[in-house]
């Protein structure tokens, strides 16, 4: 009860630092007596607030079907190759089609971010099942491989720019009118949530989950999807953002157990928490510059992430002291 209520009361206060904090002076004075306070406040920091929450709790979201249905704590779309196969769909989709519309961007994106984690899906299931640890190590490797065709076509075709706006996340652009397509993700997090009883059940393996009466496939494939639609619309937007679908669900799970009904908005919570304060973060280390928010959290989610790979469960060290 007191971890919930952390939770809550923080993410509170982050939304509002959010609000408030930035170059522009914006007030609660200010808003009921300047009118460029309130056009700033109006176009650029409620969407941009919302942008981050929204990308915070769908990438959170997302690492945890990861986790549930590949059955590996050490798994996530950036680490998978999944967000640098949605920056390659996007790449070329820019390169063959300039006029193209965002929709059409993102649903090549997607279909992109589908494929890359489908390539490692059947790479994965070659891998030893005991040898947890090699499946983000491989993931990594195989990320880093489509990322270099990428960065190669970019290069030959002067669109570096671009490329490196899609691999490191950065809300300074978001204005009203620019980030809306975000909220799908907020629709793809409620189907999430009401699926989470059959995802819990698919982390079982299909052999359990098959006798107890789920298609094991078409919940895969259906997290899957979610998935890469989150990712997609998440380069598409802001760029990509590492390590909050890995570094998130691990925590919470451990202080709150492995039910993801129960979970999951507590997960989806924290996870924009965790990027409120690292936006934040990116606009007061070189103020009045920003730092884009993907370094912030490719820092902290290092660190983070190091700490879950040499830090044992509670429950371990007890059976460690008892023996």
């Amino acid at each position: 009860m007191i971890l919930r209520a952390v939770i809550i009361i923080s993410f509170l206060l982050l939304v509002l630092s959010s609000l408030f904090i930035g170059v522009s002076e914006v007030s609660i004075h200010t808003l009921f007596t300047d009118e460029a306070a309130r056009e700033v406040f109006f176009a650029s920091r409620i969407p941009r607030t919302a942008s981050v929450i929204l990308t915070g709790m769908s990438m959170a979201n997302a690492g945890l079907i990861m986790q549930m249905l590949m059955r590996n704590r050490f798994v996530e779309p950036s680490m998978t190759g999944t967000t640098q196969a949605a920056a390659l769909g996007l790449l070329l989709v820019t390169l063959l089609m300039p006029q193209g519309s965002v929709t059409l961007k993102m649903l090549f994106a997607c279909f992109a971010a589908i494929i890359g984690l489908m390539g490692f899906m059947l790479i994965v299931r070659v891998l030893p099942p005991t040898a947890k640890l090699l499946a983000p190590l491989v993931g990594i490797i195989y990320g880093g491989v489509i990322g270099a065709v990428a960065t190669f076509i970019a290069y030959e075709y002067d669109m570096m720019q671009y490329l490196v706006a899609w691999f490191i996340g950065d809300f300074s652009s978001v204005l009203a009118g620019r980030y809306e397509l975000l909220w799908l993700t907020a629709a793809l997090c409620i189907l999430a949530f009401l699926y989470a009883n059959q995802f819990t059940i698919a982390g079982l393996g299909k052999d359990i989950s098959t006798n107890l009466g789920l298609n094991h496939n078409t919940i895969v494939m259906i997290g899957l999807l979610i998935v890469a639609l989150i990712s997609a619309i998440v380069v598409v937007t802001v760029g990509a953002i590492p390590f909050v679908g890995l570094v998130v669900p691990n925590i919470v799970s451990r202080l709150m157990g492995d039910n993801v009904r129960q979970v999951l908005p507590w997960i989806m919570m924290s996870g924009a928490a965790l990027v409120l304060a690292c936006d934040i973060l990116s606009r007061l280390v070189n103020y009045p510059y920003e730092i884009p928010v993907g370094t912030i959290i490719g820092i902290i989610g290092t660190i983070l992430f190091l700490y879950l790979l040499y830090e044992r469960p509670r429950r371990s060290r007890v059976r460690s002291a008892d023996a």
